[in-house]
């Protein structure tokens, strides 16, 4: 639902990155004391293959093209479009940014339109207890919509909300010059990999 409100509500957003791919802005979040960023690009692929590419599900290929995800596992199937996953990340920012841990409930979910949506916000999990060597860093309500675009088979709009609490110390001068270099790399990135998927 959130997610459906934030796709719904233009208010309030200020651009802080543009690239050729990706248009990316910030406004403050309602759910704790840092920022939601909102992408938005088009890629040069069919939504069937966008979604390939971040579709969460263990063994996909995202851990293999996006930087910030090095393992994803799923620690428990509730339903066909209910998980629980762990998600780790390596070290950022010239090592700024120690390895860090999140687990989430994710949703997969698709719309009449064709729309495909991956939603994730923090959890806890018996399963999952903090792990040494990483610092647990929350997610609040985030996501991806894969949108189809009328008429263009072979382009796909994607519009995502990262909404993170990276955890530890960090000064927020790095949280908020991460952010928007991430988000920019990870459409360049995944540009990148639905083009090699369709080569």
């Amino acid at each position: 639902e959130k997610m459906g409100l934030y796709r719904r509500d233009p208010g309030g957003w200020r651009g802080c990155r543009h690239t050729s791919e990706v248009s990316v802005s910030w406004r403050p979040s309602a759910e704790f004391a840092g920022n939601v960023y909102r992408g938005e690009g088009i890629l040069p692929a069919s939504p069937q293959d966008v979604w390939e590419c971040i579709k969460p599900v263990a063994g996909g290929p995202r851990t293999k093209w996006d930087q910030n995800v090095k393992d994803f596992e799923v620690v428990e199937a509730v339903s066909d479009t209910v998980s629980v996953c762990r998600t780790t990340t390596p070290s950022a920012f010239m090592r700024i940014i120690s390895p860090r841990e999140f687990v989430d409930v994710v949703l997969v979910k698709q719309y009449e339109d064709g729309t495909m949506l991956s939603a994730a916000t923090n959890a806890e999990h018996p399963l999952c207890p903090p792990q040494p060597n990483f610092v647990r860093g929350f997610n609040y309500p985030c996501g991806c919509f894969c949108i189809p675009l009328p008429g263009e088979p072979d382009r796909t709009q994607l519009l995502s909300f990262f909404q993170t609490d990276l955890g530890g110390y960090l000064p927020q001068a790095v949280v908020d010059s991460f952010f928007p270099a991430s988000i920019a790399g990870f459409y360049s990135n995944l540009t990148k990999a639905v083009k090699a998927l369709k080569a």
